[in-house]
């Protein structure tokens, strides 16, 4: 018989953080059963910090960000846990009082800048919208504020390109008018979905400088939502790791990305193309896929797809789930993986002598 043994929570950062999200858990009951999209998520964030959170779709991680905007209030989902953001208590605030946080002090970057702009008004205008919401100006302030907002995410002609549709913009100037909607109100906390996702690789890098340049000008904790570690080591502090509703490995970008310690975030390495490195080298991609949310695997959920579960002694990991441990020598890094230390380095020697 399975052993479910409950999360032990270990404190990431004290209670004084600017965002401090504590044993968060989004369920949505279905007629197949309950879909435990977030399942237990801890985590913290300061001011002008980066925060990464990686993991392949289904992991949990839009999830997570739709429950810091409040957005699932008024829907079929179980929301529980606490979303504390500068002393306030987010889960259980009403409606009413999450409404004027939300674009304000809170702002989201959607993945799909298309999709979230309206194509029936145009970018000015919406920006101005956005700004008036929370602002009492007249359109003609609020319309200088978009205007000086799209000249400084970089689009050329504000003053023209104000007036334009979002069909009329590449992609790549869509995902900045969505930035600049996004930081019209200069906002304390902002969520990027996927802020890259089906862009050039050029204008990828131009969007992550835009994000880190705005950042230092606002001064803005950064949520960045992606799936691309390369993402991550770019622009983050610390790193998140999600499998199946669950966080599996978190630490700072230096300890996870130098030596990660879940056979996930193994994969998710092992699966990216490096510059520099043999082109006749082929990609490693995970086995398998994705859990299902309704009936996640019991012990590990990751073990159907881990190919060290051999390595553990018994068979702890089809019936004991493994608990969210620290890592010696390091200051947040933890892991819940039930594979001891030294194991752990022989893998990632090995690994590493078959990269080069």
């Amino acid at each position: 018989m399975a052993i479910e043994r409950p999360m032990q929570t270990v404190p990431l950062a004290p209670s004084s953080s600017f965002l401090d999200v504590r044993d968060l858990r989004v369920h949505f009951p279905t007629d197949d059963g309950l879909v435990k999209s977030v399942d237990g998520v801890s985590f913290s964030l300061e001011k002008g910090k980066t925060l990464g959170i990686v993991g392949e779709s289904g992991s949990g991680k839009s999830v997570t960000s739709l429950a810091l905007l409040g957005l699932h209030k008024g829907t079929r989902a179980q929301v529980s846990g606490e979303i504390w953001l500068d002393g306030e208590e987010l889960v259980a605030l009403p409606e009413n009082e999450m409404q004027p946080l939300r674009g304000n002090k809170v702002s989201m970057i959607f993945q799909d800048p298309l999709s979230a702009l309206h194509p029936f008004f145009t970018v000015g205008a919406q920006i101005v919208e956005a700004y008036r919401v929370h602002h009492k100006v007249s359109k003609k302030e609020a319309r200088i504020r978009a205007i000086d907002m799209l000249q400084r995410v970089g689009i050329p002609q504000p003053e023209r390109r104000v007036k334009s549709y979002p069909h009329e913009f590449s992609g790549g100037m869509r995902q900045r008018a969505m930035i600049a909607m996004s930081l019209v109100c200069d906002p304390e906390l902002l969520i990027a979905d996927e802020p890259t996702t089906a862009l050039d690789v050029t204008v990828q890098a131009q969007i992550l400088d835009l994000i880190r340049d705005l950042q230092q000008e606002f001064g803005s904790a950064v949520i960045i939502i992606t799936h691309d570690l390369g993402v991550v080591a770019e622009i983050s502090d610390d790193i998140l790791v999600m499998y199946g509703g669950r966080r599996i490995e978190y630490g700072s970008v230096r300890d996870v990305l130098k030596a990660p310690e879940h056979p996930y975030t193994w994969g998710l390495l092992q699966s990216m193309p490096h510059l520099g490195g043999d082109v006749n080298t082929r990609l490693n991609p995970i086995s398998g896929a994705p859990p299902s949310l309704i009936n996640l695997p019991t012990g590990c959920a990751f073990h159907p797809r881990c190919a060290y579960r051999s390595k553990v002694p018994g068979d702890r990991c089809v019936t004991e789930r493994p608990e969210l441990l620290p890592v010696p020598g390091t200051d947040k890094h933890i892991s819940a993986c039930h594979l001891d230390g030294e194991t752990k380095i022989e893998i990632r020697s090995a690994a590493n002598r078959l990269a080069k």
